[in-house]
């Protein structure tokens, strides 16, 4: 898997990983400069054992319950394609409604895919999709685990999503759409836009065929 280009590349990303228990709790314009974003929310957020239904039925289960999330496929933009380059050290995406705060570092297909060795901690940048800030989709994903995305199961309509840049800098984006089921067969979010859009992608479920939970933000 190399990167994405103009001739789509679909790679099938298993992001595995034992869920911890998580709680219950979510929350100017471009490029606001603004004093540093608060640190990061120590409150825990909801677990699951089985894909959601909807935003509303984002799962709980008993504290400490295994669970293996696995991603499903990534596909690589179409020519229309504003190309991001690799993301630089410094962005950090946040949603503080559900406690997430997490420091963004580029995807390296060959080990989130082929290798399935995704890191934790972290949230990952697509490659071959738009750097935060562009015209364009950045495409982000990340484990469904405690402190990470798993919280992101409980994302609605008009959560603000703020993603802090290595300037100082502050965009700041609203969840328009929740897709809690989406197919793995579907690729549609990966797919370039012609205007600014921030999607979030994370796991359902223990196998690569359990659909995909994906949130589309855009700029206030």
């Amino acid at each position: 898997m190399r990167e994405l280009g103009s001739a789509a590349a679909i790679a099938l990303l298993a992001i595995s990983a034992t869920l911890a228990p998580a709680a219950d709790t979510p929350s100017g314009t471009r490029a606001q400069r603004a004093p540093a974003i608060a640190a990061a929310l120590a409150a825990p957020s909801p677990t699951a054992s089985s894909a959601p239904q909807t935003a509303a039925e984002a799962p709980r289960i008993a504290a400490g319950s295994p669970v293996t999330a696995a991603l499903a496929p990534l596909a690589a933009a179409a020519p229309t394609a504003v190309p991001g380059g690799p993301i630089s050290e410094g962005f950090r995406v946040q949603i503080p409604r559900l406690e997430i705060d997490l420091p963004i570092q580029e995807g390296d297909l060959k080990r989130d895919v082929e290798d399935q060795r995704t890191p934790e901690g972290y949230a990952f940048h697509l490659p071959g999709t738009a750097i935060p800030g562009q015209n364009g989709n950045t495409f982000l994903y990340a484990h469904a685990r405690r402190q990470m995305f798993l919280a992101l199961w409980n994302a609605r309509p008009g959560d603000e999503v703020i993603v802090s840049v290595p300037d100082g800098g502050v965009l700041t984006y609203v969840v328009r759409d929740v897709l809690p089921r989406v197919a793995p067969t579907d690729l549609s979010a990966t797919q370039p836009s012609s205007t600014e859009q921030l999607t979030l992608q994370t796991s359902t479920g223990p196998s690569p065929g359990d659909p995909r939970f994906i949130v589309v933000a855009f700029p206030r």
